[in-house]
């Protein structure tokens, strides 16, 4: 569904090809009656092309993907070939403006797609978003981070059973693919399912802007743009990619503080030490292990635990850890591990240089 008209309106904004605007649209209204409005920009080319929009802060304290976008808007100028680019920043103006995930009323904004223009606040706000951006656009880009306390890998998640999410999942050039829909209600799934393939960035930690993150997701979006040809050059390709469609959490099981042995991006065997759980005296009580073969795709950033605790998530890859391992070794050689700018599978783990000191005593 390329744009082909040459109206194109976001709101009351129009957008003529050829023009870049910068559009306000009114999702709601303070006590006071004033309009509460989202940022958006409007990139059109002269020549018609497919139209994608590029969202974040879905959840308010996930800033990452804000940074992101930031960099899209003021690093170097993007000139469109072809197509319409839709970034928005802040799509959770109200999480965003009080540094909390979650809407006014409590609620998840990224439940509640497509939403409902009689509903409450939140299903509200989801359906003006969902007509304005999603269903004006081909193909979409959303830019998330971490619950709170936690950190992920930098990872790319889409339905992958759908060729184009596929296609835009492997363009984005991100080295970890996580195969999923989605929950249900979430922004991704809901507009896949009403014809605009969308995928999910997922980096970095909560309430920060990281700049290896935004390296990241800069060069992912651009990559996008560049398979469609909306922009001149090839995508820049990752050293190798790795698909996975299941993953398991790694629990507390008692109290204490965690020391981990592993770092994000790690790939760790079935067995592997992923973390010591001491007492506050510095007691060992145990070692947390995987129960997989896998890579390390999000550990949790407070080192107080209660039992039960969520403390790694491991994604476990559709590859043996042994072809995985054999690809990075093969890499470094190649490439001397040239890509140190950014987090990946490549880097080296601490688990090695730390076996020492937490080999003391018994697990």
């Amino acid at each position: 569904m390329a744009v082909k008209s040459k109206r194109f309106r976001i709101g009351t904004t129009h957008i003529r090809p050829g023009e870049t605007k910068d559009v306000y649209l009114k999702i709601s209204e303070y006590f006071t009656g004033d309009p509460i409005s989202l940022p958006i920009r409007v990139m059109r080319a002269r020549r018609s092309g497919p139209c994608i929009f590029v969202s974040a802060t879905v959840h308010g304290d996930e800033l990452n993907g804000m940074g992101i976008v930031h960099d899209l808007m003021f690093g170097p100028t993007i000139r469109l070939q072809k197509g319409t680019l839709i970034l928005a920043p802040v799509i959770n103006i109200f999480g965003f403006e009080s540094q909390d995930r979650y809407m006014p009323d409590r609620r998840d904004l990224n439940r509640f797609f497509p939403g409902s223009k009689t509903g409450n606040l939140t299903s509200r706000v989801a359906n003006l978003i969902f007509n304005e951006i999603i269903k004006k656009s081909d193909y979409g880009i959303e830019l998330h981070t971490a619950a709170q306390p936690r950190a992920n890998f930098p990872n790319v998640r889409g339905d992958m059973k759908k060729a184009e999410v596929r296609k835009l999942a492997t363009a984005f050039g991100a080295e970890l693919i996580l195969d999923g829909r989605g929950p249900d209600g979430s922004l991704r799934r809901e507009a896949t399912k009403a014809g605009c393939p969308t995928i999910i960035l997922e980096a970095g930690e909560p309430l920060k802007i990281q700049e290896e993150i935004m390296q990241i997701g800069v060069r992912g979006v651009l990559n996008v743009l560049k398979y469609f040809e909306m922009l001149p050059g090839e995508p820049e390709k990752p050293m190798f990619q790795v698909r996975a469609s299941r993953s398991t959490w790694v629990r507390a099981e008692v109290g204490g503080i965690l020391r981990y042995h592993v770092s994000l991006g790690e790939s760790v065997a079935a067995g592997q030490r992923i973390a010591t759980n001491s007492s506050v005296f510095g007691e060992k009580q145990n070692v947390l292990r995987s129960p997989v073969d896998g890579i390390v795709l999000s550990l949790k950033t407070l080192p107080m635990v209660k039992p039960g605790e969520p403390i790694c998530h491991i994604a476990i890859p559709s590859r043996s850890l042994t072809s995985i391992r054999k690809k990075i070794t093969q890499h470094r050689r190649k490439n001397n591990n040239e890509r140190g700018d950014q987090l990946s599978i490549l880097n080296v783990s601490r688990s090695e240089r730390e076996a020492e000191y937490y080999d003391r005593g018994e697990d």
